[in-house]
């Protein structure tokens, strides 16, 4: 099993909106991706939840059954079309894939 975790702190307005609504956008953009591909056991969009510590603005927990699944999940065309908003609105991004 392959786990794929990224974490992306979002810039305060871009893309004609503030960070709260580019939030909002980004979790169902991402969360369109759930079912793209077989072999994704888990896939798990967050946002911060008051009261609990969040130093990022939004998470991506997944793991795959493969790496050949997470690779065919990058790959997928739906995927590959979100990108270009993520990279518009995000200002950092932490990514860690590991086997577990």
């Amino acid at each position: 099993m392959v786990k794929h975790i990224v974490m992306w702190k979002l810039k305060d307005f871009a893309e004609g909106a503030d960070k709260a609504a580019n939030a909002l956008k980004m979790k169902q953009k991402l969360e369109s991706c759930a079912q793209l591909v077989p072999g994704t056991l888990k896939f798990e969009v967050k946002l911060p939840e008051p009261g609990l510590e969040a130093t990022y603005d939004i998470v991506l927990y997944s793991e795959f059954d493969s790496k050949e699944s997470l690779d065919a999940y990058a790959d997928h065309p739906v995927h590959v079309a979100v990108k270009p908003f993520i990279g518009a609105v995000r200002s950092e991004r932490q990514c860690m894939d590991y086997h577990a």
